[in-house]
């Protein structure tokens, strides 16, 4: 049985899921897509396209050029999105492999140096990583690489599969090297299963893989969810560890996944900025506060405790300012309208101040491969993510 199917949802009903935390017993209702798009009170004109809770029609996909039959979809030139093909080309640059990850330090900070809060929820947002890669895969094979028609296109979702799979590796890598206990290195391991925060996390971002009924804009809203909510504050809290300057093999792989899942954010809102028929205003906010409170419920596990610096809420309070930079990137207004509470994000681009395509990591890129993308490149993107907010 596969990941999906164990995952599967009843069309009519959520789930409610149930696990002990630190600070005892919780649950999480994590709604079925019927009862995430239920709404009350609602005028017909306002479910019509180009109404604020207009959800699609099953005719809209076909009427999308990047979603039509594509005779020409196996050639790649002469390139026809020029924004799209630049974006392949900044993620060929950022290339890299978990072998180039040196971990001979981060055990002396791990053992000495973190404390037993920090190490739990370190190693919490760890277990959730190690899966997430996974389940974006998933949806990027089953749906998105097999939908979308145009090869520009295509060549990114390739490319954002190796990297995902890369990504997945160094998590799993980083979990064998600090979890010593083979029983708790294996509930880590299966993180979706075992602890309830991060199945709720995984049932909401699967249940949208299996649903027949949800177009691909709307998929599209809920992958860039998951890519830009469920994943900032954990990236945030890793950063949170560099600030400190410690786990440096650790803090320098969040540095590279952290540009790379930046990228992937950026080109769903680059792709849904191509489609015609979009969701309503209220539809795409809809998806995004859901998103916002099941990983504010997440950190409310993995945060038992207030830390140096770092609490539940002000990290709940930095999703919701990166969830008001992705409403923003997807047409919207701002949902929340908080500032940045951690002055250590104020330079990442998932705080919205430095734009992941110009942002050097560890001056990490591949030499010669922009030169030719720049030349292709034949306007600036629609949809950038460095604007002051």
């Amino acid at each position: 049985m596969s990941n999906s199917e164990e995952f599967t949802f009843p069309k009519e009903k959520g789930e409610v899921v149930t696990y002990e935390s630190p600070t005892g017993a919780r649950e999480i209702y994590v709604k079925s897509i019927k009862e995430t798009f239920k709404f009350d009170n609602i005028k017909e004109e306002d479910k019509l396209e180009g109404g604020d809770y207009y959800t699609g029609k099953p005719e809209d996909e076909k009427d999308e050029v990047i979603l039509r039959p594509n005779p020409r979809r196996f050639v790649l030139f002469p390139i026809q999105y020029h924004e799209i093909w630049q974006f392949y080309k900044k993620a060929e640059a950022s290339f890299w492999t978990a072998e180039e990850i040196d971990l001979s330090k981060d055990l002396i900070d791990w053992d000495n140096k973190l404390n037993a809060d920090e190490r739990y929820f370190i190693s919490t947002v760890l277990a959730y990583f190690a899966a997430s890669d996974g389940i974006v895969n998933e949806n990027l094979l089953e749906r998105f690489s097999s939908e979308v028609q145009i090869p520009e296109a295509r060549c990114v979702y390739g490319f954002q599969i190796m990297i995902e799979n890369i990504h997945s590796e160094t998590y799993s890598l980083l979990l064998d090297t600090y979890i010593r206990d083979p029983k708790e290195k294996e509930r880590h391991f299966d993180a979706i299963l075992t602890m309830g925060s991060i199945t709720a996390k995984a049932k909401w971002a699967i249940r949208w893989i299996n649903d027949p009924d949800s177009n691909y804009a709307i998929r599209l809203v809920a992958f860039a969810a998951v890519e830009g909510i469920f994943f900032s504050g954990s990236f945030a809290s890793i950063f949170w560890l560099k600030k400190r300057g410690l786990m440096p093999g650790l803090t320098f792989s969040n540095e590279l996944i952290c540009r790379d899942e930046g990228l992937h954010t950026d080109f769903a809102c680059l792709m849904f900025s191509h489609l015609k028929h979009r969701p309503g205003r209220k539809i795409v906010e809809s998806i995004i506060v859901e998103a916002v409170d099941i990983e504010k419920e997440y950190f409310t596990d993995a945060l038992p405790a207030s830390l140096l610096g770092m609490n539940k809420d002000l990290m709940c309070q930095y999703i919701e300012f990166v969830a008001d930079r992705l409403l923003v990137s997807l047409g919207n207004d701002k949902y929340y309208n908080v500032t940045n509470p951690f002055d250590f994000m104020e330079n990442i681009s998932l705080a919205g101040k430095t734009n992941f395509f110009e942002k050097k990591v560890s001056d990490y890129q591949i030499a010669g491969v922009m030169s030719s993308a720049k030349a292709e490149d034949k306007d600036d993107h629609t949809f950038r993510l460095d604007e002051e907010f």
